[in-house]
């Protein structure tokens, strides 16, 4: 009965194995699910994808598959309906109240609300406004759409709005949660996941559950035990690209910085334009009278920190290869050598773009600084953020 969704996970290149479908069955048989369609929602989703890149794509595909039950009509629905009156009773005693209960007793169980749709069907000369008995819509009538009942058999409304009718099968919760997607913090978030290394320092305490219980046990009194909260043990040098070419992509860089600051407890910033030269900043109103000298970063942080460069790379390639090449200063050494001294400091560093990648074989600095990094240039897409981050943890 399933197969056909297991199927077409195959098809959308859904990493589903067989194992998890079965899993999958074998969840549905306990009946946990039997009479609650968005359970079923949930338990699909739980057992089929075991990454967050993929529940959008999940949910695109669930309805997808399920999608003939809402394009039936309503003949073919009253035709084709095969449920036992116990499914409809349980899902009643479920989710009703007592009067909304004896409203859907009082027509007799299921086959005589689906009798009864056919003859309100045969009788019914229009479209019919409010009410308790006509197809119509905003009533109580448990035929039709916008009304109040919530076992009702819905016609004609394109979703549910109290989320208690039959079915369900439509709910895209993760909208933009995929691979190529541009990000938002919280996605980016997801990506950055990739980098974590836990430590405990002795800033905060949380409950040790397993001593709590062995020392309560041992000494037959309640004794709580706590330990060091697991930290982000990461530390991360993260370069940011500002003006000219990159003031399109002010706000995703934004939402990146954002998610770092909140992922990472090492976090150390600092800014730059186009090529990094002898010269960084952290607060670009006073990026010509507060500068940090390059050379004192390279000798600050150690070789356990993590490198990151943000920028599009777009630039005259003289910026990139010659002294005096930059355009705002006289610059006394070529950028690419003071990108190769970050690269020969912290070993584990790449170069993250904002440019699409299909644009990157069109601008001669892109090449010059993928070449310097060793094509360590990653987009910034979840996937392309995600990669960058397991490279980093090599």
């Amino acid at each position: 009965m399933f197969l056909p969704l297991f199927s077409n996970l195959r098809a959308a290149k859904m990493p589903v194995s067989l194992r998890e479908y079965l899993d999958f069955l074998g969840a549905v048989k306990t009946g946990m699910v039997l009479y609650d369609v968005e359970g079923f929602y949930y338990l699909a989703r739980a057992s089929l994808v075991k990454d967050e890149r993929n529940l959008d794509k999940f949910d695109r595909v669930f309805a997808e598959t399920f999608k003939g039950m809402e394009a039936l009509a309503v003949e073919d629905v009253i035709n084709a309906v095969d449920l036992p009156e116990d499914w409809l009773r349980k899902m009643a005693e479920k989710q009703l109240t007592p009067e909304e209960m004896a409203e859907i007793e009082a027509l007799g169980g299921f086959d005589k609300l689906m009798e009864t749709l056919k003859e309100r069907l045969k009788e019914q000369q229009g479209r019919h406004q409010g009410g308790s008995k006509w197809i119509g819509t905003a009533g109580t009538s448990p035929f039709g759409a916008y009304g109040y009942n919530p076992e009702g058999v819905r016609i004609g409304q394109e979703k549910s709005r109290h989320q208690r009718a039959v079915k369900v099968w439509d709910k895209r919760e993760f909208r933009n949660l995929d691979d190529s997607v541009e990000l938002g913090t919280r996605n980016i978030k997801v990506a950055l996941k990739r980098l974590r290394r836990w430590a405990r320092d002795g800033a905060d305490e949380e409950l040790d559950l397993n001593g709590t219980i062995r020392a309560t046990a041992e000494h037959g009194y309640l004794d709580i035990k706590t330990r060091p909260e697991r930290r982000n043990a990461v530390k991360v040098l993260l370069f940011l690209d500002v003006g000219g070419s990159m003031d399109p992509y002010i706000r995703l860089v934004e939402e990146l910085f954002s998610a770092a600051r909140t992922e990472f407890k090492h976090l150390e910033y600092f800014y730059f334009h186009n090529c990094l030269y002898e010269g960084v900043w952290k607060d670009n109103r006073r990026r010509w009278s507060d500068q940090t000298s390059t050379w004192d970063l390279l000798h600050t942080y150690g070789p356990d920190y993590k490198c990151i460069f943000v920028g599009d790379a777009s630039m005259s390639p003289y910026e990139v290869a010659y002294p005096g090449g930059a355009n705002e200063h006289w610059n006394a050494e070529a950028g690419s050598v003071w990108l190769q001294r970050t690269i020969d400091t912290w070993k584990h560093n790449i170069w993250i773009n904002p440019l699409p990648e299909t644009h990157w074989k069109y601008t001669h600095s892109i090449q010059m600084i993928r070449e310097i990094y060793g094509n360590r240039m990653y987009p910034m897409t979840l996937k392309g953020i995600s990669d960058g981050m397991k490279d980093l943890v090599r």
